[in-house]
């Protein structure tokens, strides 16, 4: 006999096979080149025929289908649901915060990076919450009325700058958004499904299942949202192409009528829209008045 599979501690015949007997791992252990480890990341996950491209396939050119099968049972050979969306929407928000533009605050009629000097002096109100209440800079100094008292110490934090200390916290603004946006859309992919599970209540499925449905969904949308990012002509059709696509996904995933599908998706996209406004107003301010 030879020696023993390093992982197993089986004994192996001489002469000693490609691969253990008994725990399936190779028998010849050494250290790994460089391309063996690109090897091992892609697999087949990235291979021509692999579970990745297979699961993009019918994502983007087929809605619903994906959702449809794997709530059948035909799971093996696709990227599972969660993956799917964290892989995607990772990417997605990489490629957004590379690409987020630049801001450029104004004060008065003249920008922050072509100031006279210290001089220069305007009224500038950032945030007003109704009558009498409101947080910002008037004449170069901080003001914050009717607001409690924690909050206007936060707001103090960011506003009472100079301008160029202003104009710093401004430009860092879309980075801490879009580190912030992710986790949100993670938060609000299960009230997605909770709005479709309300609106198809009759058809029997279990929060799980229009989990997946809104997971299959968002993958898309984030897919959608990084083709307008490129350079290519038509890109901003991605936009529409969204709320067809989450049309014709619940009709194949639900199996009601058009009539039926059509309102219960108007109702789900009314209750969804209050919800992402609430959502990037809370992240908006949360980004540049708590970061």
């Amino acid at each position: 006999m030879g020696p023993n599979c390093l992982n197993c501690a089986a004994s192996l015949p001489d002469p000693r096979p490609r691969f253990c007997g008994a725990c399936g791992q190779e028998t010849n252990i050494k250290p790994p080149t460089v391309g063996e480890f690109i090897q091992q990341f892609g697999g087949a996950y990235f291979s021509t025929e692999g579970a990745l491209w297979r699961t993009l396939g019918l994502l983007l050119f087929k809605p619903g289908e994906l959702t449809r099968r794997y709530l059948a049972g035909r799971r093996k050979h696709y990227v599972l649901p969660l993956r799917l969306y964290l892989t995607i929407s990772l990417l997605v928000l990489l490629l957004l915060r590379v690409a987020s533009p630049s801001f450029n605050l104004k004060i008065g009629d003249e920008e922050l990076t072509g100031l006279a000097g210290p001089e220069r002096k305007a009224s500038v109100v950032v945030l007003e919450f109704g009558e009498g209440r409101g947080a910002g800079l008037k004449d170069g100094k901080f003001f914050c009325e009717g607001l409690p008292e924690w909050m206007c110490d936060r707001f103090r934090a960011r506003l009472d700058l100079d301008p160029r200390g202003l104009q710093r916290e401004i430009a860092l603004w879309p980075e801490r958004f879009m580190s912030r946006w992710g986790t949100a859309m993670f938060l609000l992919v299960p009230i997605f499904a909770l709005l479709t599970q309300l609106t198809h209540f009759r058809r029997g499925l279990r929060y799980t299942e229009h989990l997946v449905h809104a997971l299959h969904v968002h993958s898309f949308w984030f897919a959608a949202l990084a083709l307008t990012l490129l350079p290519v002509p038509g890109a901003g059709l991605a936009f529409f192409a969204m709320p067809v696509y989450a049309l014709v996904a619940a009709r194949r995933v639900f199996g009601a009528c058009w009539f039926g599908t059509v309102w219960r998706a108007m109702l789900v996209a009314a209750l969804y829209g209050i919800v992402l406004g609430l959502a990037l107003g809370i992240v908006g301010l949360w980004a540049f008045f708590f970061s």
